[in-house]
């Protein structure tokens, strides 16, 4: 299985935002869009950072006071954990879980098409393993 695969099922869009933009608008975006994450990008295309659920609840146990206001870019992840299309599943389970984390740009090229959660691939996972089980139980019962 491949991370293309997710996306194929999934789809390819991305939630961003721009580093500038606040931290307030960063919990709006993430609020609206469902999400647990944003990928942090001036032009939508090359990433500067990544800004989590967890990067705002741990910042805010630091700072209590001003955080809404400041900007995203002080408190994003970076470097940025990233992958490709290409990628196997099993193995980008093992970064997230090495690295822990829980969201993976996906890019090509240097430039981002797509995102993947941990919920998307262990979703995935449970999907291909229910049809390799159906598969299989189909065999054995063929006469």
């Amino acid at each position: 299985m491949k991370i293309a695969d997710i996306l194929e099922a999934k789809g390819s869009e991305v939630a961003t935002i721009d580093g500038n933009a606040t931290v307030a608008d960063a919990v709006t975006s993430l609020a609206r869009h469902a999400i647990g994450a944003l990928v942090v990008s001036s032009d939508g295309r090359h990433i500067d950072g990544i800004v989590s659920e967890r990067d705002i609840v741990r910042q805010l146990d630091r700072e209590q006071r001003g955080l809404l206001d400041r900007a995203v870019r002080d408190i994003m992840s970076t470097p940025v954990h990233t992958c490709s299309p290409e990628d196997d599943v099993a193995a980008i389970m093992a970064t997230m879980t090495n690295e822990r984390v829980r969201h993976l740009p996906v890019t090509h090229e240097g430039a981002l098409v797509g995102i993947v959660s941990i919920g998307d691939v262990v979703k995935h996972t449970i999907e291909q393993l229910e049809l390799d089980r159906k598969l299989l139980e189909e065999y054995i019962t063929a006469r």
